[in-house]
């Protein structure tokens, strides 16, 4: 994770923002001390999609407790994520 400088971010923003879009992340300081990160912005889900990962995940919660399996939320989430790569 890259640290700048207030300065330096103001300076070279475009550069910061095209790092950032390549998925790293930018720590911006003052004086040294952390005070924002820049990351990249996820898209908003639009309502279909919402309903659309609601039932997925109702769906998964069906088979685990069909197949006996105990997920969390975090490893249910990143199965779907998983499906969409």
């Amino acid at each position: 994770m890259k640290h700048v400088g207030m300065f330096e971010a103001k300076t070279n923003l475009s550069a910061l923002v095209e790092e950032v879009e390549k998925g790293g992340q930018v720590v911006i300081t003052r004086h040294g001390k952390p005070v924002a990160k820049l990351v990249r912005a996820e898209p908003e889900l639009t309502p279909e999609e919402v309903e659309e990962r609601r039932k997925a995940i109702k769906g998964l919660r069906a088979l685990s407790r069909e197949i006996n399996i105990q997920a969390t939320p975090e490893e249910i989430k990143s199965w779907i994520n998983e499906g969409r790569h």
